[in-house]
């Protein structure tokens, strides 16, 4: 019986306190340059926050561009949005929490 194992290293570097530059594999749903967030490379910035929904409320509130109806937890225990620039350029805003990989690190078992 042959086995077929894939690994995905996820990458995290803290260049200074609170600042962080992640590096994920590509996933088999991403091209090599079309949507946003369908490229390889380099996708996006985030950008940190201490209180994500006062930030989100600001965003709405001055009818600034929103993916979402509300922040959300992503994959890495992160609570996150999104909006754009007027160019197109995507980005996230994100907030902590102690269970954060950013914080805590992740191996998966």
């Amino acid at each position: 019986m042959e086995v077929n194992t894939l690994c995905y290293l996820t990458l995290t570097f803290e260049i200074c306190s609170g600042q962080f530059i992640e590096m994920f594999p590509k996933s088999e749903a991403q091209n090599d340059d079309v949507e946003w967030n369908d490229r390889t490379g380099l996708n996006h910035f985030a950008l940190t926050v201490n209180d994500i929904d006062k930030t989100f409320k600001e965003f709405k509130e001055k009818g600034l561009p929103l993916m979402s109806d509300k922040p959300t937890k992503g994959p890495s225990e992160t609570w996150q949005f999104w909006s754009h620039d007027p160019d197109g350029n995507y980005f996230e805003v994100m907030q902590f929490t102690d269970k954060s990989y950013q914080i805590n690190g992740h191996i998966d078992k």
